[in-house]
């Protein structure tokens, strides 16, 4: 654990919504859609590809198990996003691994199509 990372249990524990063994979910501090949520090991490790093979799998399984409430509790979320940003020329800005969970609704943006592939500029449409 390091005391000043964002992501660290001990800073986020107030604010987790769901757990799963080695990881948690906590709400994305700035989200981009109504119920985005990051799945973040407990273990300080800089990124998904640092994740054991236990943190991957408790990962995948908070995943689903959250979808699953989301979509039960929300019938305006029709798709969904999974992503992570790795190192810092893919966007990562806190060195502590995590997964973001991003609900998608029918008309939150004008063209959808090619989806995380809106991460480079004018690469989504294909």
């Amino acid at each position: 654990m390091k005391i000043d990372c964002p992501f660290c249990y001990n800073n986020i524990k107030e604010r987790i919504v769901d757990e799963l063994n080695s990881v948690v979910a906590i709400p994305d501090k700035y989200p981009v859609a109504d119920g985005h949520l990051l799945i973040i090991p407990k273990r300080h490790i800089e990124n998904y590809f640092s994740m054991n093979k236990t943190e991957r799998k408790d990962t995948e399984n908070l995943i689903i198990i959250l979808k699953d409430g989301i979509v039960e509790s929300d019938s305006s979320v029709t798709g969904f996003n999974i992503g992570t940003n790795i190192g810092k020329s893919a966007g990562q800005t806190v060195f502590h691994a995590h997964i973001h969970l991003i609900p998608r609704r029918d008309g939150d943006t004008l063209e959808p199509r090619g989806g995380v592939r809106g991460v480079i500029p004018g690469k989504m449409s294909y």
